[in-house]
């Protein structure tokens, strides 16, 4: 599985193929107008005033005012305030998209990365549109099936733990065979390849984790 490129992924059964290398990149902007949009996104969502907000996060009408407007930067104890108001984390302020702290993707809606031969599914369990530096995948294999990667970008790792049946994992010449409840880490710059030995299914979780966030 290229982990770094997952060109074909699925939003369901029915819907078409979403070429994930065709998407445009996200645009930089200054902190202070990230922290600007999010935060009037976030009050407006609730439904406060300026008035409100401050009365609800101690901090000034003013000072809210002028942070929403982009023409103050919030210190840290700052943003704290006001998130804890909010009941967020102080990250859905830094976010390039509206991310609260929590993100529930259903099992109907999950990105999925099918093989040519349709042995190998992957299935994404983290949202795309957040920046991030790691990613939480189901893996499936079928009976006797197996997936190959070349290696992704330098610094790369791959934990995986192996939740039902048996996984032969190849780094490059060397072989490991993990059990119902077995793990590894490995840095996955290198080819590696997933192997179903067993005549059942394999069901693992992988967590890949990249040296710099992506956005």
């Amino acid at each position: 599985m290229n982990a770094q490129q997952p060109s074909r992924f699925l939003a369901s059964a029915d819907e078409p193929v979403t070429d994930l290398n065709n998407l445009e990149p996200l645009e930089e902007e200054p902190i202070c107008e990230r922290v600007a949009q999010n935060l009037q996104r976030l009050r407006g969502k609730r439904h406060l005033s300026l008035d409100a907000l401050a009365r609800q996060c101690g901090v000034s009408r003013a000072m809210l005012a002028q942070i929403e407007s982009g023409r103050s930067v919030p210190s840290i104890k700052v943003l704290c305030k006001i998130a804890k108001g909010l009941k967020v984390s102080v990250a859905a302020f830094l976010e390039h998209r509206a991310f609260e702290g929590v993100a529930v993707l259903s099992a109907r809606e999950s990105k999925r990365l099918v093989s040519a031969s349709g042995a190998f599914v992957s299935r994404a369990l983290f949202p795309f549109d957040v920046a991030r530096q790691s990613e939480f995948y189901e893996l499936r294999l079928s009976p006797l099936g197996e997936d190959h990667s070349e290696g992704h970008g330098p610094g790369v790792q791959e934990n995986l733990v192996v939740s039902q049946g048996v996984l032969e994992i190849s780094v490059n010449d060397e072989r490991y065979l993990l059990s119902t409840g077995d793990s590894i880490l490995f840095y996955a710059d290198q080819p590696h390849r997933y192997r179903n030995p067993a005549d059942s299914e394999a069901v693992a979780y992988l967590v890949v984790t990249y040296p710099e966030r992506l956005d």
